[in-house]
């Protein structure tokens, strides 16, 4: 289903580019998050419904990716799981361009071993050091004498920056760099030995499609509840680690264009689907 998924995102951003051909100014170019990227999809799908009129290309890549192509000018939206550097700052300033900031949903990102694991929850001090490669081995953390294999991000990913700050590590060199939460968790689904952190909006409400995955409870220290990524009710008091905003950075330039799409994920029908999309309303 991820596959068939990235396939879809793929074409329907393609179909758009090309209805938007000789009609820029009814265009509106998102990039960025892979994070967001399904959410943006379907975002659009359902705006286009209200307005034909309006197209929209959208693509992912990662958070540096978006926040490059608006300073480079080719896109009206970037998507980002991550606030702006002080270097991306200085670098707007640079180059005269205003941005606008929207934060219109917000995502925990869930860490996911292979369902056949029997850990289901992990606390944070063991998590920093699995993912900073000073525990290589299970053994020590769920009995299982096999060698610890990590699955991330690359280094333009919002995420990537964002469980290296939460964590306050250096990744382990040993960590392999996927190129978004589709491909970590294939890649789960057949490591027994593996883990890796996805957006909670990529695990599936289907049970049939998680199979081969498991995701971890996290306990903020060994004496804390264990917080899962898929409890909403926690996101909403704010319990769990590992949540956070997702941005929107928007030049003001096409503020006007973008405007009614930002009002309708922010205040209109949009809400109702980023909640059902497994990402959840700011509060």
């Amino acid at each position: 289903m991820a596959l068939n998924r990235f396939i879809y995102t793929i074409l329907f951003s393609f179909s758009l580019l090309l209805w938007s051909c000789g009609n820029t100014d009814h265009t509106i170019k998102m990039k960025g998050s892979d994070t967001e990227v399904n959410l943006a999809v379907n975002l659009a799908e359902a705006y286009n419904r209200t307005d034909p009129s309006f197209s929209m290309a959208i693509s992912g890549g990662g958070s540096g990716l978006g926040i490059t192509s608006l300073l480079n000018g080719q896109a009206d939206i970037a998507n980002s799981s991550r606030p702006l550097t002080e270097e991306e700052q200085a670098l707007f300033r640079k180059k005269k361009i205003d941005l606008k900031t929207v934060v219109f949903a917000e995502d925990a990102t869930a860490f996911v071993v292979h369902s056949d694991n029997p850990i289901s929850e992990i606390d944070v001090k063991t998590l920093s050091k699995i993912m900073s490669g000073e525990i290589e081995n299970w053994k020590s953390v769920s009995s299982r004498n096999i060698p610890i294999n990590i699955y991330g991000r690359q280094s333009s990913s919002g995420t990537y920056s964002f469980i290296r700050k939460k964590l306050k590590i250096v990744y382990s060199q040993k960590a392999k760099e996927m190129t978004g939460n589709a491909q970590i968790l294939e890649a789960i689904k057949i490591d027994k030995s593996g883990i890796g952190y996805v957006g909670a909006g990529y695990i599936s409400k289907k049970i049939q499609d998680n199979k081969g995955i498991k995701v971890l409870k996290i306990k903020n220290d060994v004496n804390s509840n264990a917080i899962s990524p898929l409890d909403s009710a926690a996101i909403k008091n704010r319990l769990y680690f590992f949540q956070r905003p997702l941005y929107q950075f928007i030049p003001e330039k096409s503020w006007p264009k973008v405007l009614s799409f930002i009002q309708f994920e922010t205040k209109g029908e949009g809400t109702k689907i980023i909640e059902n999309s497994g990402y959840y309303l700011i509060h």
